[in-house]
């Protein structure tokens, strides 16, 4: 078989399972009037970027902007999401409430539809940025490190801020001040525990879930993009590019490029990061784990990789873009790193990975990232067809972000910016 033809089969094959995973994903459940009201309801999945109902939509509306479907199921996801009260208190986030129904709405709709429910969601959205800086300015008073939630993509200051760069020119005096926040986050923080003035401004007293209490017991540092450092590195990234800077906004991101640089180890399979750094690590400038974890874009290498590529565009350090490529397309060719990978979905698993490598060779300094992307597809297109019913539904977690990289990546021309929920583009 020619290289041409292998392509198309290639193509054909994503557009396919794309096809396959929408139709399965057309028409939003029934709401179970039996739900009730309690934090752990399931009532409050329709708001969820995650799991829920804003996540389908945006797959639905991307495919009926490209001319890949119709518009009934985005409509039918997006009246699902609105259901409910949207949250836009402490549990809101970028993954979860009024953000994360805005911007489903923004990204997944025609330009000139919804522009009146953008503005209501904004009058929320915006006010609840401002009440997230003063905490953290209570916070940094009263000397205490900051929470994951306080500053993270998922839920905290960087996931908001993502929203309102997707929603720029508006709101850019709000955006400003988040990205200001960030510069700020960069810095010690004077707080009286161990941890001392050695530990960055991003060090979190946070347990990780599932982690052993005793070695984070002073802190640690999250180095992955979803809740750790590199999703404020990303985010100043391309706010800069987008022309939106602050005071020290270059400085900040010099700052987490430093530390990323000091906790980057070489091994045989090539560069990798740990995915959190204990207080006894810091100590002893040194990991106590021998090998990369999973390769995926929440903690591992496509992540991290990808948030430094940014970076070292937009401080126009072409070097530093290519040890980034570099340390990804390691990763992606270790046949023993991608065997870690058990799931198919953006946040843990193969989506994500692919997601991450395809944007940063589309700005890869040199030609080796692009030239691994055909077996990568291959082998995510191989694991995609194991998809059976029963898998959870969502964009982050779920068949929507499958289908919505398979689509992604048999579309001509660039992403329609939902990425920007993950801070890869």
């Amino acid at each position: 078989m020619t290289t041409t033809a292998h392509v198309a089969m290639r193509l054909a094959g994503a557009r396919v399972a794309a096809d396959q995973l929408a139709a399965a994903l057309a028409v939003p459940p029934p709401p179970d009037p039996a739900a009730g009201y309690d934090p752990d309801s399931p009532r409050w999945h329709g708001q969820s970027l995650s799991v829920g109902a804003p996540g389908i939509a945006i797959l639905h509306g991307i495919r009926a902007l490209d001319g890949a479907a119709d518009w009934a199921p985005a409509r039918a996801w997006l009246a699902c999401a609105l259901r409910e009260y949207l949250a836009a208190g402490g549990g809101a986030g970028l993954w979860h409430g009024a953000p994360a129904v805005a911007f489903a709405l923004h990204t997944a709709t025609p330009p000139d539809q919804n522009r009146h429910l953008l503005q209501r969601l904004d009058a929320a959205i915006v006010p609840m940025v401002h009440r997230r800086l003063e905490e953290a300015g209570r916070r940094l008073d009263a000397r205490l490190r900051p929470l994951p939630g306080e500053f993270d993509l998922v839920n905290g200051l960087t996931g908001l801020g993502a929203y309102l760069l997707h929603r720029a020119p508006r709101h850019v005096e709000a955006l400003r001040e988040v990205l200001a926040y960030l510069v700020w986050l960069t810095q010690p923080v004077p707080a009286d525990d161990a941890a001392g003035a050695d530990a960055p401004g991003w060090w979190t007293p946070h347990l990780p879930a599932g982690h052993p209490g005793r070695p984070f017991a002073d802190g640690h540092s999250d180095q992955g993009i979803a809740h750790g450092i590199c999703g404020p590195l990303a985010l100043l990234a391309l706010a800069a590019r987008a022309g939106i800077t602050v005071h020290a906004h270059h400085e900040a991101m010099a700052t987490i490029c430093a530390w990323l640089q000091q906790w980057r180890y070489d091994g045989p399979a090539g560069p990798w990061w740990p995915e959190r750094i204990t207080l006894a690590e810091l100590r002893q400038s040194r990991s106590r784990h021998h090998g990369p974890a999973r390769p995926s874009w929440c903690y591992g290498t496509p992540g991290i990789a990808r948030a430094l590529q940014l970076a070292a565009l937009a401080l126009d350090h072409p070097g530093q873009a290519r040890a980034a490529e570099d340390a990804l397309l390691a990763c992606i060719t270790d046949t023993a790193q991608l065997d870690r990978l058990d799931t198919l979905g953006l946040c843990h698993g193969w989506a994500g990975m692919v997601a991450s490598t395809w944007t940063a060779a589309a700005e890869a300094t040199t030609p080796g990232l692009a030239q691994s992307l055909p077996p990568l597809v291959d082998a995510f297109l191989h694991r995609a067809a194991t998809i059976v019913p029963g898998q959870p539904p969502g964009l982050i977690d779920g068949a929507a972000g499958v289908a919505l990289v398979l689509h992604s990546i048999t579309t001509p021309g660039p992403w329609r910016g939902w990425e920007t929920c993950l801070l890869l583009a």
